[in-house]
């Protein structure tokens, strides 16, 4: 395959750059969503559930316009977080902003699964030796945990590095600052000869996805072997 040119490479660090960022920052809240799902109830429960879910029926486009509506220069959050000096349309971090949501529910969808196959009697018997719920929760729930929060983060990671929709949407697609990957492949079937270009990204992108997803797959298998023994 032809050596990647510049611009291509630009495109391929900033979607690692993107996707990254996106998994990092929504990780923590992804933990606690997933804990709340898989060990709580609570009124409201499936309003939650449901609003969590949305990102994977909506069209992206959709997403992505609601995102520019709260977060754009014109939107109540938007015009707050410029005042500030970090704003987030037409730039890298609302890239990582509309690739989070997209692949928010994976993540936690995948989280809560993990969570919810922690036996709670280990909890209560933490409990009952005098621990207390964060306690219980850092030693021993998310530690037994740990292989579906690893493959929730990768999986989530993996859709943000695929996201289209909602980041041309809400960020548009500017060189050097949100072309990513797809939207890279995207500028590229839209120039007259960019095909063979377009074909090098399309391929690394499949790799990338491939990787991801090898990488979930080994994590989940390799700690449903430990369960076993």
């Amino acid at each position: 395959m032809t050596p990647l040119r510049p611009e291509e490479w630009e495109a391929l660090l900033l979607s690692a750059k993107v996707g990254l960022a996106a998994t990092v920052v929504a990780l923590p809240f992804g933990i606690l969503f997933a804990w709340l799902l898989a060990r709580r109830e609570f009124p409201g429960r499936t309003l939650v559930e449901t609003t969590l879910s949305l990102p994977l029926v909506l069209p992206p486009v959709v997403t992505g316009y609601f995102l520019l509506v709260v977060l754009g220069g014109h939107g109540v959050l938007g015009r707050f977080f410029e005042d500030l000096g970090f704003g987030f349309a037409f730039t890298w971090r609302g890239a990582a902003v509309a690739s989070g949501v997209l692949g928010f529910p994976l993540m936690v969808r995948t989280i809560q699964v993990a969570i919810a196959a922690v036996d709670p009697g280990l909890e209560g018997a933490a409990r009952s030796l005098g621990a207390g719920p964060r306690r219980v929760f850092f030693t021993i729930t998310l530690p037994l945990a740990r292989a579906g929060v690893l493959s929730g983060a990768i999986l989530a990671f993996a859709r943000s590095v695929g996201e289209f929709g909602a980041t041309i949407t809400f960020v548009g697609n500017i060189p050097g600052e949100t072309r990513t990957l797809p939207l890279a492949i995207y500028a590229l079937l839209q120039t007259p000869g960019g095909e063979a270009a377009a074909a090098r990204l399309g391929i690394l992108s499949a790799l990338l996805a491939a990787t991801a997803l090898f990488f979930g797959e080994w994590i989940r298998r390799r700690a449903a072997r430990r369960e076993l023994r």
